[in-house]
């Protein structure tokens, strides 16, 4: 196939508009039914609080501060010890933060992605439940009306 096949002299769009204008008038009630129903899955996505899965992460995300110093030591080398690591941590803090910052910004990033997935998934299972009942009514109906349902093959 070349290119040029693709090409049409005459509009897609006003053929389709064409072929549109000739299809039958849908009774009203399926109508109202598909409109509820778009309306239904074009809701927002509720805002809610971080998902219970990501929040312990989402407070470790910023590796640039540690935990305040401690030591198990006893006697006079345990408090020493301790100050000596604050020391070492109030000097050394901003060559610390350069390092870690890509880290940081990597984990930030990480963390929104799976909040977004997170919220897709559960968007698409109440979309998936939804259309389930959907279908699960309309086979009852169906099933009501005494029609055998067909059977793919």
């Amino acid at each position: 196939m070349r290119p040029d096949d693709l090409l049409t002299d005459s509009p897609l769009a006003e053929r389709l508009a064409e072929e549109a204008g000739r299809l039958p008038t849908p009774p009203s009630t399926q109508v109202e039914a598909v409109r509820q129903l778009l309306d239904a899955s074009r809701r927002a996505p509720a805002e809610t609080e971080w998902p219970p899965l990501l929040q312990t992460p989402r407070d470790k995300k910023d590796s640039r501060y540690a935990e305040p110093p401690t030591s198990h030591r006893s006697g006079l080398t345990g408090p020493l010890l301790v100050g000596a690591k604050r020391a070492f941590r109030l000097a050394f803090q901003p060559f610390i933060n350069e390092v870690l910052r890509k880290q940081v910004e990597f984990n930030e990033a990480i963390l929104d992605s799976l909040a977004l997935i997170y919220e897709h998934q559960r968007e698409e299972s109440r979309n998936q439940s939804a259309w389930r009942r959907e279908i699960t009514a309309r086979l009852a109906a169906l099933e009501r009306s005494g029609e055998p349902p067909s059977r793919a093959s």
